[in-house]
């Protein structure tokens, strides 16, 4: 290992330490009580709620996936999704977080986002919690597989190991991490993470745009590539066998501009809708100790999000002009971040921006396999299968669901060519399709029925795998990002379902006024 990477790796190791240490610290809290593990006991201040809500929803992509997309095809694609994720990120905070809280209270103090839906309708056969449990195991243990994919590309771009060793290797560690502390030292550490994130971002971006010669040089060299710095167009790589050609002068290949219609911005600028039905986020918005406080929490969440979503999608076109030709695949083009990190920093500022990488996958990926063992731990072993289960039993129960859904989810993360954008946004669909449109409605409608809920939550959650494997290969209209439709429908189905059945009752309609002004 040269001087460099012996650096990186240092840095790393270090970075790793101290998040350990944080879980070290925690394991006793978190311990004491289910509540304490899987919601910190509703203690968590603002600046510790919008910073690891941001955090574990960003996850490596946005300093993998997005710039990566950024690299590859330019602007357009990048812009919008980030465009629709920083209006979904401030939407949400601001009708969402204050009357979940609230209501998540109300309803039977739900500490899990399948109890709050389940005790919203008063549930005795807990079908939705069921329902709900079972979806979050599936899309989860998708999702931690694309952090787990972000860490073996990471290791082994850096140190020149077989992806797949690294990737269990990575896994392993988080896996370690999460089983320790539970839901107070994920979201501690992800506070530390989410300023991590943010400052290597900025930093990368700065130090990029001024060797690239400053803002001018990387937008000449971003509109003298057919398509690549338009809203409405997007640029089209020459590829053979899935690389980019690369002229006798060692200029990348691109054809002529695609389009970039108004039907395709809205359906990426669906990305926004997903935020509803983000679990990882949701939970934050339970755990916040004081209702009021959650302004304050919506305002460093929503600047958070925008300066490192336009940083994230800045790197990529810089990239580009620095580094033309040097990443002629999609999967590889993620990897501009490192890149750029490695090549213009010193090796231990280099080694703090891969810890920035480590940070965003860690972040994510302890809060999904964190969810989704607690929602079969104690929502279906507790909730229907043992029910007299104590709280040690549940826990033990939730960590070994914790190492199954790993051990899928390395397997998903086995192939080395996949591209961390695309596994995201499919996980991200059908959280946003499934939990999304019935967290809205129970929140704001008070009409919504047992029924209508299940119905809403089978048909999103059904959608997404119809429109992505059936409808979408046959492109045209059916070619739209799967969450716009499945979002839609769910909508629809939720309503007309609670229309044609019984209307909730007394008691439900006295706890949806309650939750309106309820004070916690």
């Amino acid at each position: 290992m040269t001087g460099d990477k012996l650096q990186i790796f240092i840095a790393m190791c270090a970075y790793m330490a101290f998040v350990i240490g944080i879980g070290l610290y925690y394991a006793k809290r978190a311990n004491e009580s289910s509540e304490n593990y899987f919601l910190g006991g509703r203690t968590l201040g603002p600046w510790v709620t919008a910073m690891s809500a941001e955090a574990s929803d960003m996850s490596g992509w946005l300093l993998m996936g997005l710039p990566g997309v950024a690299y590859w095809c330019g602007l357009s694609d990048a812009i919008w999704t980030a465009i629709g994720l920083g209006i979904g990120t401030y939407v949400n905070w601001l009708f969402v977080a204050k009357r979940l809280r609230r209501y998540s209270a109300v309803a039977g103090d739900a500490i899990t986002v399948p109890d709050f839906f389940s005790n919203r309708f008063k549930e005795n056969k807990k079908v939705i919690m069921t329902i709900a449990a079972l979806f979050i195991l599936i899309f989860f243990t998708v999702y931690a597989a694309s952090c787990f994919v972000t860490v073996g590309k990471l290791f082994s771009t850096l140190f020149g190991v077989k992806y797949q060793y690294m990737m269990v290797a990575g896994a392993l560690f988080v896996v370690l991490y999460t089983i320790l502390g539970g839901f107070l030292a994920e979201s501690a550490s992800d506070f530390m993470q989410a300023i991590v994130m943010v400052f290597v971002l900025v930093f990368v971006f700065i130090v990029g745009t001024s060797v690239a010669g400053g803002i001018s040089a990387v937008l000449k060299n971003a509109k003298d590539i057919p398509g690549f710095f338009e809203f409405f167009g997007i640029a089209q790589p020459t590829v053979v066998d899935g690389v980019q050609q690369v002229s006798e002068a060692g200029k990348p290949l691109f054809g002529e501009a695609g389009h970039y219609g108004f039907l395709t911005i809205l359906s990426t600028l669906s990305w926004g809708l997903g935020y509803f039905g983000m679990p990882q986020v949701l939970l934050r918005f339970m755990a916040i100790r004081k209702s009021e406080e959650i302004t304050m929490s919506r305002r460093i969440a929503t600047v958070w999000c925008f300066v490192s979503l336009f940083a994230a999608v800045s790197i990529g076109m810089i990239g580009r002009a620095l580094y033309p030709s040097e990443l002629l695949t999609q999967s590889s083009a993620e990897s501009i971040f490192i890149l750029m990190a490695t090549k213009l920093l010193p090796a231990l500022f280099a080694g703090i921006a891969m810890a920035g990488i480590l940070a965003a996958t860690i972040s994510s990926s302890d809060s999904y396999l964190l969810i989704a063992a607690s929602a079969f731990a104690k929502n279906i072993y507790q909730g229907i299968i043992k029910k007299n289960a104590n709280d040690q039993e549940v826990m033990v129960v939730s960590r070994v669901v914790l190492i199954l859904i790993s051990i899928l989810g390395m397997i998903i993360a086995l192939d080395e060519t996949s591209v961390i954008f695309t596994v995201v946004s499919f996980a991200w669909a059908g959280f946003g399709a499934t939990f999304g449109p019935i967290m809205l409605f129970s929140l704001f409608w008070k009409r919504t029925t047992r029924s209508g809920a299940i119905a809403g939550m089978i048909s999103g959650g059904v959608m997404v795998f119809v429109w992505k494997l059936l409808l979408k290969p046959l492109g045209g209209i059916f070619g739209i990002y799967e969450l716009l439709p499945a979002f839609i429908i769910s909508c629809i189905v939720i309503v007309i379902v609670s229309l044609i059945s019984e209307e909730p009752s007394e008691e439900i309609q006295k706890e949806f006024e309650l939750a309106k002004t309820y004070e916690c």
